[in-house]
C-alpha cells in the first residue's frame, strides 16, 4: 500500500507539471478567487485581474461582491447576487434613480448590451402603434410609452435587448418595471476549454472562436513531458487503475464504511469535488421549510420529497431531501449534483446548492418553479386544484419544443436523462419550461454507442429496446418524450388502467390509432381539433412526429436536434394561420383546404415503409415483449 500511495503522490504531481504548462500562458490568472465567503472562477475575474482572464468583471468591496460589468468597460450594475449555476441577479442604478424620480419615459437608454454570453430578449419601440403593445405603469412618457414583445413587420421599430422579465406575455395592456432583474450567462461547451487553453472566447458570426489559445502548443508541452517522464507514467497509470478498481470493489461491499468515510471529510474537501457550489447549513435549510412541514410539501418521487422554502437572503427555493442516508441515495445525491453543476440552459432547473459532507440529511437546493407540472395541468390534482387549469394549444407546441430543447442540449452534453415524463417538466410564472430530477441521469461515454444498465424510469415512458436489451441511449429519451408528445397532444396520461387492456398504455394507444388513420380519436377535441383547420394540421403533425419517436427500432426514431427542428417548422405553420388568435385561443370553423386532409398530412410524413412490422411489434405492448421482436 505503501508503494501505491507514493506512486499516486508521483502521479498527480505529474499532473500538476502538465497543469502548470498548460497554464503557462495565463501566467496573470488565477484559477479561483474569493470575494467574501464565496469562491468564483472562470466567467467571472476581479478588478485586479487582466481582461483577458473572464468575461464578467466583479468588483469587490469590504469582502462583498458590490458591482458587475456585463461587456469590457461596459456599465456598472448593482449585484444583488451570483449564482455559482451562472445565473446573476442585478439592479440597474440608472433606471433605478429614473424610477424612483418618476423621470422615465425612455427605455432605450437603458437598454442592455448586446452579449453573446447572456440570455437575452428584446422589446421594441415602434414609430406607430400595434396591436398588443404595452405600457409600463410606473415609465411613461410621451410616446415612447408603447412597447411590442412580438412583432411580424419591424419596420419602423427599434429594438431594445432586455432581460425576460421585461417583456413577459401580458393578459393586460401594462405592467411595472423593475431595476432588479436576473440574467442567466449561457456559455459554449468549449468556451472554458478555450479559456484553459490560455485563449479568449469570442462569437464571431454568431459562431464561436477560440482566439489566441494554442492547442498545437500544449500538444507539444505534453510530449515534452512524455518524453521526458517516459514509460514510468504508463506503469503509474496502470497501478493507479488497479487501486482505484480495488477501492470501487470495496465501496461496493462496504457501503456502511463509505458513509462513515462521506461523514467525515471536510467542507473544504466537498466543495472542491463539486465546483464550490454554495454549502446550505441543515439548520438554515430546516427554518426555510418550517421544519420540512406538510403544508410545505411539493411532491416526492423514488428518491426523495421536495418541500418549498425562502432561504435568508429572500431568495424562494425548492428543497429535494433525499428518503435514507445510505450508499444508494449517496450515489443518487452525488450523481445529481455532478450533472447539474455542468449545465446551463434555460430550460433546465438551477441548483443553488446543497448541504455538507457532515450534515445530518442529504439535501439539494434548487430554484422553485412555481406553476406546478405539465401533468398538474393536463390531468389536474385533487390537492392542488390552482394547476387544474387548461392548457392551450399555442401553449403545448411552446412548451414541447422547449423540453425539446432542454433535452437535446442534455444529449449535446453527453448526457441521457432517462427519466423524460411530464411529472418532471415544470412551469414557470410565464408558462416556461423547466425540465427537472436528474437523479437518474447517465454521463454518456463519448465513444459508446449506449450504456448497458438496468432498466429505471417510469412505467409508459420505458424504452421497450431499454427494457428488453438493457441497451440505454439518446434515443431512449426520444422514446420517452413521444409518449409526453402524445399526452400533450390528447390530455390522456402515459398509464390509465380504466382503459382497454391494450391501450393501457398510451404508446399503444397512440401507434393503434395512427396506424388505423383515426387519429382524431386520439386528439383532444377541446383544443379546436374539429373546429380550427390550423389546429388539426398542427395536431396531426405532431402526432405524426411522436409516432416516429414511438418507433420499436431505436435506430428508426429521429434525434433530440431534429424533433426540435421538426416541432419549430410545425410552430411555423401556427404563424402563417391568420384566423389563429394567440391571445384568446379563438377556435373558428373555416373550410377545409384539399391538401389538408388527415391521410395527406400522414402520408407526407417520413414513416417507416413497413407499419405492418411495427403493429406487430407494439400489439405486445401491455405484456412481456417477444424475444424476436427484438435485435439487441
Amino acid at each position: 500500500m505503501k508503494t501505491i500511495s507514493v506512486l499516486v503522490f508521483f502521479f498527480f504531481f505529474l499532473l500538476f507539471l502538465i497543469a502548470e504548462a498548460r497554464s503557462k500562458k495565463m501566467t496573470n490568472c488565477t484559477k479561483t478567487f474569493s470575494c467574501g465567503s464565496l469562491d468564483f472562477r472562470f466567467p467571472f475575474f476581479n478588478t485586479t485581474m487582466p481582461s483577458q482572464c473572464g468575461l464578467f468583471k466583479l468588483k469587490c468591496t469590504n469582502h462583498q461582491i458590490t458591482e458587475m460589468q456585463l461587456v469590457e468597460n461596459g456599465e456598472w450594475y448593482k449585484v444583488t447576487s451570483v449564482s455559482q449555476a451562472d445565473t446573476i441577479t442585478i439592479t440597474d442604478p440608472r433606471l433605478n434613480q429614473s424610477l424612483e424620480t418618476g423621470s422615465c419615459t425612455d427605455l432605450s437608454k437603458f437598454s442592455l448590451p448586446d452579449s453573446p454570453w447572456l440570455n437575452l430578449t428584446t422589446l421594441y419601440k415602434c414609430n406607430n402603434s400595434r396591436e398588443n403593445g404595452f405600457t409600463y405603469a410606473n415609465c411613461k412618457g410621451g410616446g415612447s410609452s408603447l412597447y411590442y414583445s412580438n412583432l411580424q413587420d419591424y419596420s419602423g421599430c427599434s429594438g431594445i435587448k432586455s432581460p425576460e422579465s421585461w417583456n413577459i406575455s401580458r393578459n393586460k395592456n401594462h405592467s411595472i418595471l423593475n431595476a432588479t432583474f436576473s440574467l442567466h450567462i449561457n456559455l459554449p461547451r468549449h468556451c472554458r476549454r478555450c479559456y484553459r487553453r490560455g485563449g479568449i472566447c469570442t462569437m464571431i458570426k454568431h459562431k464561436f472562436r477560440c482566439l489566441g489559445g494554442s492547442k498545437e502548443d500544449y500538444q507539444g508541452e505534453k510530449l515534452k513531458l512524455g518524453l521526458g517522464i517516459g514509460g514510468s507514467l504508463i506503469l503509474i497509470i496502470i497501478l493507479v487503475g488497479l487501486f482505484i478498481f480495488i477501492q470501487r470493489i470495496r465501496r461496493r461491499k462496504t457501503s456502511s464504511d463509505l458513509i462513515s468515510r462521506y461523514n467525515s471529510n471536510s467542507d473544504v474537501e466537498f466543495s472542491h469535488v463539486f465546483f464550490k457550489i454554495p454549502i446550505f447549513s441543515y439548520k438554515e435549510l430546516q427554518e426555510a421549510t418550517d421544519n420540512f412541514s406538510k403544508d410545505r410539501l411539493l411532491g416526492d418521487g423514488g428518491f426523495g420529497t421536495v418541500y418549498y422554502g425562502k432561504v435568508r437572503d429572500g431568495r424562494e427555493v425548492a428543497v429535494k431531501r433525499l428518503y435514507e442516508h445510505n450508499y444508494r441515495r449517496l450515489e443518487q445525491f452525488m450523481n445529481e449534483i455532478e450533472i447539474l453543476t455542468r449545465l446551463h440552459h434555460k430550460n433546465l432547473v438551477s441548483l443553488y446548492g446543497c448541504t455538507s459532507r457532515r450534515s445530518r440529511e442529504l439535501l439539494l437546493v434548487y430554484e422553485f418553479v412555481p406553476n406546478g407540472t405539465v401533468a398538474d395541468h393536463l390531468f389536474g390534482e385533487a390537492e392542488n386544484p390552482t394547476h387544474q387549469d387548461f392548457l392551450t394549444w399555442s401553449m403545448r407546441l411552446s412548451i414541447a419544443i422547449e423540453t425539446a430543447s432542454a433535452l437535446a442540449y442534455l444529449h449535446a452534453s453527453d448526457i441521457i436523462h432517462r427519466d423524460v415524463k411530464t411529472t418532471n417538466i415544470l412551469l414557470d410564472r410565464n408558462y416556461g419550461v423547466k425540465v427537472a430530477d436528474f437523479g437518474l441521469s447517465r454521463l454518456f461515454p463519448t465513444d459508446a454507442t449506449h450504456v448497458s444498465t438496468a432498466p429505471q424510469g417510469t412505467a409508459g415512458y420505458v424504452d421497450p429496446e431499454y427494457h428488453h436489451c438493457y441497451h440505454l441511449t439518446d434515443k431512449s429519451d426520444v422514446y420517452s418524450f413521444g409518449v409526453v408528445l402524445v399526452e400533450l397532444i390528447s390530455s390522456k396520461p402515459a398509464v390509465d388502467i380504466n382503459r382497454s387492456k391494450s391501450e393501457i398504455n398510451l404508446s399503444s394507444l397512440a401507434i393503434n390509432k395512427i396506424q388505423n388513420k383515426a387519429t382524431h380519436e386520439l386528439i383532444d377535441q377541446s383544443l379546436g381539433y374539429g373546429t380550427n383547420e390550423g389546429v388539426r394540421k398542427m395536431t396531426t403533425m405532431v402526432a405524426g412526429l411522436a409516432f416516429q419517436c414511438l418507433q420499436q427500432d431505436g435506430t428508426m426514431r429521429p434525434t433530440m436536434e431534429e424533433v426540435v427542428k421538426e416541432l419549430k417548422e410545425i410552430q411555423n405553420e401556427e404563424q402563417k394561420c391568420q384566423y389563429y388568435n394567440y391571445r384568446e385561443e379563438t377556435v373558428t370553423p373555416h373550410p377545409s383546404p384539399p391538401d389538408w386532409g388527415e391521410a395527406s398530412l400522414m402520408q407526407n410524413k417520413k414513416f417507416p415503409r413497413s407499419p405492418i412490422s411495427v403493429t406487430e411489434q407494439w400489439t405486445s405492448k401491455s405484456t412481456t415483449p417477444n424475444t424476436s421482436a427484438y435485435s439487441c
